[in-house]
């Protein structure tokens, strides 16, 4: 199985808030990006593995700044690591200037896909690398976002999650 690279993986749509993608305050709704988050990680996802995937978790959703209608936005998602059969996906959303043309992150979620079979059974997935600093950064603090999700979802002992421990104790010598 051939290793892909994270910017292999890179996928990138631009969307315009219409009056029918927004709440009684002329935002977007929260859900509405959601879903746009949903389809763009799951093209990233299967970028990497050329396989159908599904989607397993909605780690981490940020709504750190509205999006007014009419707005520009554009979804830029990328695998930031791959486990046996889960990829983890960045997906960063930014808000064009109407004027400048310049885009300002507002918003950013991490997913996690599964690739499966015919069947809907998981199957493996190639080996992730990463090569820009922000991506190494998103690559090695996934380990620990997967351990953390493990422990809470009851499947891992919090004494079995190597990396999350050494963030809080010094290894004895």
């Amino acid at each position: 199985m051939t290793s892909k690279k994270a910017i292999e993986t890179l996928a990138i749509t631009t969307k315009i808030v219409l009056p029918n993608d927004t709440n009684t305050m002329g935002n977007l709704f929260g859900g509405q990006l959601l879903a746009w988050m949903d389809v763009i990680a799951s093209v990233a996802a299967h970028r990497h593995c050329r396989r159908t995937v599904v989607t397993a978790a909605v780690n981490n959703v940020s709504f750190a700044q509205a999006i007014t209608q009419s707005s520009i936005v554009t979804l830029e998602a990328k695998v930031s690591r791959a486990f046996y059969s889960s990829m983890e996906i960045f997906i960063d959303v930014f808000v064009e200037d109407p004027s400048s043309g310049k885009k300002r992150k507002c918003n950013e979620a991490i997913y996690t896909f599964v690739a499966v079979d015919q069947y809907g059974g998981a199957i493996q997935v190639p080996e992730s690398i990463p090569e820009s600093p922000e991506e190494i950064s998103r690559y090695e603090g996934a380990l620990r976002r997967k351990q953390l999700s493990l422990i809470l979802a009851g499947k891992m002992k919090p004494n079995d999650a190597t990396e999350l421990k050494a963030l809080f104790f010094e290894e004895k010598k």
